[in-house]
C-alpha cells in the first residue's frame, strides 16, 4: 500500500477490526454490482469510496430524468447516455485509485455465470423478481457471497447469504422460484428516494463485513425496514431442506 492510499484510507485502517489486512484484502477484491440505479447507486459509490480494487458494474438501461429522484450516481447532463457510463464518470471521479469495468447490455445466463466466476462477492441491485433467482442459483453454484436488497414505497428489505458456508440458506429458501410474483416495482408503485440510500448503503456495508471477514452479518437473517417509522425489524431465515435450490 502507497502513502496516498494510507492516507486515502486511514479511518479504515485506525480501526482494529479493519487494519491494513482489512483494507488490502479491498484493494485485491473484485465485485459485481448488478444494476447501477436506485439501490446500485449508493452502494456502488461507497465501495468506490471504501476502495474495493474492481467494481464491476451491469445495466442495460440508459439514464432518464425520472431516475434523478432517487438514482443519485447520475448527473442530469447525464440523460441519455448508458447507465454504466454514467456510473463510471462518478466512480472514477470520486476514486481514480480503483478500476471500474462496465457490461452495457442484459447478461445472458451463461455470460453471468462466467462473470460471477471471477469475482469474490455479487450484489443484486435488480428490481426484477426472476433476475434474483438467476443470480442466487448462480452464487450457489460459483460459492460466491451475495447481497440482495429491495425497495418500494416505504419499504425495504435487506439480506446476505454466504454461499462459502454450507449452512447458509439461499433466495430460494424465502421465496419459491416458481412463485408467479407481479412484477411490481418503483416504476409502477413508486418509492421515497432516501430510502435507497439507506438499503443500498447497507448493502455496501455488509459486503465490506464479508470481504474481510469483520462483524456480524445478515446471513440467516432478513431486516426490514419501514421508513415511515424508522424501525428495523428481523427475522430468521433458515436454511430449508426442502428449497428446491439449495436444500
Amino acid at each position: 500500500m502507497i502513502d496516498e492510499q494510507m492516507l486515502r484510507y486511514a479511518r479504515h485502517i485506525m480501526l482494529d477490526e479493519f487494519g491494513f489486512e482489512g483494507q488490502e484484502k479491498l484493494l485485491n477484491s473484485r465485485v459485481l454490482v448488478l444494476g447501477i440505479g436506485g439501490l446500485g447507486s449508493p452502494a456502488a459509490m461507497y465501495l468506490a469510496a471504501a476502495g474495493v480494487g474492481t467494481l464491476i458494474i451491469a445495466d442495460d438501461d440508459r439514464v432518464e430524468l425520472s431516475n434523478l429522484q432517487r438514482q443519485i450516481i447520475h448527473r442530469n447532463d447525464a440523460i441519455g447516455l448508458s447507465k454504466v457510463e454514467s456510473a463510471k464518470q462518478t466512480l472514477c471521479s470520486l476514486n481514480p485509485d480503483i478500476q471500474i469495468e462496465v457490461i452495457d447490455h442484459r447478461l445472458s445466463e451463461e455470460e453471468a455465470a462466467a462473470v460471477i466466476a471471477n469475482v469474490d462477492l455479487v450484489l443484486d441491485c435488480s428490481d426484477n423478481y426472476r433476475t434474483r433467482h438467476i443470480l442466487n442459483k448462480l452464487c450457489l453454484q460459483a460459492r460466491k457471497p451475495l447481497v440482495a436488497a429491495a425497495a418500494i414505497r416505504w419499504e425495504g428489505m435487506i439480506t446476505s447469504f454466504d454461499f462459502r458456508q454450507e449452512q447458509s440458506p439461499c433466495y430460494a429458501c424465502m421465496f419459491d422460484p416458481e412463485d408467479n410474483l407481479s412484477p411490481d416495482n418503483c416504476a409502477t408503485l413508486g418509492v421515497v428516494s432516501p430510502l435507497l440510500g439507506v438499503m443500498g448503503s447497507m448493502q455496501a456495508l455488509e459486503a465490506i463485513k464479508l470481504l474481510i471477514g469483520a462483524g456480524d452479518t445478515l446471513v440467516g437473517k432478513l431486516a426490514m425496514f419501514n421508513a415511515k417509522t424508522s424501525q428495523w425489524k428481523y427475522l430468521d431465515i433458515p436454511k430449508s431442506s426442502f428449497c428446491a435450490v439449495c436444500g
